[in-house]
């Protein structure tokens, strides 16, 4: 595995402004995916919310590379690995991106869909291939009080003594597939409580570093690109997150090798996964969700939106509320519905189809 550039080339000055800079990415992306909130439509959204990311991150001043885009499984229209974004100039940086997490769930109109965005020094990202992880996450209290390897119970007790909760008042986020089945069954006998998640595990990840959301923990297999975006994300608000990637064939496990990773039961820490404490995130609601509020149409062809932007060196996190006259934003912004989305195959059905995220 790579090891990140010089940290020199990110300055203080420079990583602060660049943080802002990608709330209005994130801001953008929300703005137009929200436009197709519950018309069944998840591929048109997920477009709408690529093409204002693309647009926005081509103005900013960054030498960025796509290193976790939107993934092959999902066969939507891509922020592609390798892409390139940004100016050119200013600082080289590896860029992790989700313009739509939760592409199902906006179609169906339900909460938790969130635009999100990722960047650290060239080099610091771990570059997940597309398949399967198994993931931990936790808040602050409980950082280094779990490990991905203990059993289920031990963690879930370790994390009550950590927040000063009972074991019953412990709530494990999880996506409602059969492979998660024998957690569920363990949090259950255990007499913890289980909120199970049809798509979209990078939100709760966030929210267990907000003791307000009532997510304390999330467990279970899900997709590694988004566990390296939820690693970027608890290292900048100071939570846990560890994985272990999970290959399903003899391809998986040479593209595994070729990272450097040698070992397929190894557990990846966070200092595996994000290898910089100049790590950045940026996330903006577009359904509401545990943590952030979706987006909001007001009259007068005005939005809102909330965002969260964080800075792993300092753990400063940031609830951005933006105000959006929209008829002065670029088209991008506005999720326009009257053209097909660039990229999906003809005849590509659009109904809501089953993730598995």
């Amino acid at each position: 595995m790579t090891k990140p550039e010089d940290a020199t080339l990110w300055q203080s000055g420079q990583l602060r402004a660049l943080t802002m800079e990608m709330a209005r990415v994130t801001e953008a992306a929300a703005l137009a995916a929200a436009r197709w909130l519950g018309r069944g439509d998840k591929w048109h959204a997920d477009d709408a919310a690529t093409k204002a990311m693309r647009e926005v991150l081509r103005e900013i001043d960054i030498d960025g590379t796509v290193v976790i885009g939107e993934g092959e499984l999902d066969e939507a229209p891509m922020l592609y690995i390798g892409e390139h974004v940004g100016s050119g100039a200013g600082p080289r940086v590896d860029i992790a991106v989700d313009p739509l997490e939760g592409t199902n769930i906006l179609a169906r109109g339900e909460g938790g869909a969130i635009a999100v965005i990722a960047a650290a020094p060239r080099g610091a990202l771990l570059h997940a291939p597309d398949m399967y992880m198994d993931k931990i996450a936790v808040g602050p209290r409980a950082r280094g009080h779990v490990h991905l390897d203990a059993p289920v119970r031990d963690n879930i007790r370790a994390v009550a003594k950590a927040l000063d909760k009972r074991v019953e008042d412990v709530v494990v986020v999880l996506l409602d597939r059969p492979r998660n089945e024998h957690i569920l069954e363990e949090i259950r006998n255990l007499g913890a409580r289980a909120r199970l998640i049809r798509d979209g595990d990078v939100s709760p990840a966030l929210a267990t570093c907000d003791e307000r959301s009532g997510v304390d923990m999330l467990l279970g297999r899900g997709g590694a690109p988004e566990g390296v975006i939820s690693a970027v994300a608890l290292k900048c608000l100071g939570g846990d997150f560890q994985g272990r990637l999970v290959p399903q064939h003899e391809e998986e496990l040479a593209r595994m090798a070729s990272m450097g990773i040698q070992d397929p039961a190894r557990v990846l820490m966070l200092e595996d996964l994000v290898k910089s404490e100049d790590a950045l995130l940026a996330a903006t609601g577009i359904t509401d969700g545990a943590l952030l509020q979706g987006v909001r149409f007001l009259p007068g062809e005005t939005a809102l939106t909330h965002t969260i932007v964080a800075r792993a060196w300092t753990r400063t996190v940031r609830e951005i509320h933006g105000r959006h006259h929209l008829p002065s934003k670029p088209t991008p912004y506005r999720g326009e519905q009257d053209s097909p989305a660039a990229g999906i195959p003809k005849g590509t059905p659009t109904p809501v189809e089953a993730g598995d995220a």
